[in-house]
């Protein structure tokens, strides 16, 4: 696993990919440090990191695209499965790897209420608290970012494809806003859920048997529970995106409250997406 991790390490760092993707966050951060926190004469750092979070959106994909796309079109995957350690370990090796590289920036970053604390008073728990929600909402979406790779042999597909769900997320809130309260649309929106989780499943297993009958399962299931109580649905779809929205986790740590929920929610997103990559890979070896 070690040797995995420093192989995945040392591309990011040789490619200079590690080195775009840092400096990229630390550009948008100094930018908005000196514009809110200096000139402005606002002490407070954790305001600026729900803005900065938005380079995520763009970042994010740049960095994973290639993870195990890239492996696969190349045919070394062949070489990984060979070695002796399990696929497990080698997907945690390489999400690590990625981990790794927003942890420098993020690093860097922790000195910047050292600097704005020469100027004025600056509460360290709450700027702190909120850095660390800020490396655990990038460690998602990476984590994300790289199941989408782990489907496709193409690096361009997996950038595309982690660019459109990384703004899908961004904008959760505001669409579960314009989504109809009622209970038919909520409705309409778990089915189209059970369509998607039947797409997933056919790119990960390759059967169209089986993940048609995911669909068809999931799609009866939902039109089963309406026709016994349509109530439950009643607003159930915005209630949801709201609940999934990523990055407005963030607003409880830059109003100075630790967000226990959110770091297990974050932590629970990055379990899900690194099994479900392992899950890919399982699938791709074995066919």
């Amino acid at each position: 696993m070690t040797a995995v991790y420093k192989r995945e390490l040392r591309s990011y760092i040789n490619g200079m990919t590690g080195a775009i993707f840092a400096g990229f966050v630390l550009l948008l951060a100094g930018i908005y440090m000196v514009v809110y926190n200096l000139m402005g004469l606002y002490p407070y750092f954790e305001v600026i990191l729900p803005n900065v979070a938005f380079i995520y959106m763009f970042a994010v994909p740049v960095l994973t695209m290639r993870s195990i796309a890239e492996e696969k079109h190349s045919r070394t995957d062949q070489l990984l499965y060979s070695l002796p350690m399990s696929v497990s370990s080698i997907v945690l090796a390489k999400y690590l790897a990625m981990v790794t590289v927003l942890a420098v920036p993020c690093a860097v970053m922790c000195l910047y209420p050292l600097i704005l604390a020469s100027f004025g008073t600056v509460y360290f728990t709450t700027a702190y608290a909120s850095l660390l929600a800020f490396f655990l909402l990038g460690s998602a979406l990476i984590a994300i970012g790289m199941f989408i790779s782990s489907l496709t042999e193409s690096q361009v597909i997996a950038a595309v494809v982690s660019l459109a769900v990384m703004v899908f997320i961004n904008l959760m809130s505001g669409l579960a806003n314009l989504i109809p309260a009622t209970s038919g649309a909520s409705l309409a929106g778990f089915i189209a859920i059970a369509v998607i989780i039947g797409m997933i499943v056919q790119v990960m297993i390759k059967s169209a048997v089986i993940s048609v009958s995911v669909s068809v399962v999931l799609t009866a299931g939902c039109v089963l529970v309406y026709l016994g109580n349509p109530a439950l649905f009643e607003g159930a779809i915005p209630s949801l995106l709201s609940s999934m929205a990523l990055f407005d986790r963030m607003g409880a740590f830059q109003s100075g409250m630790f967000d226990m929920t959110a770091i297990i929610f974050y932590l629970s997103v990055i379990a899900l997406f690194v099994y479900l990559t392992v899950q890919s890979m399982e699938k791709k070896r074995w066919n």
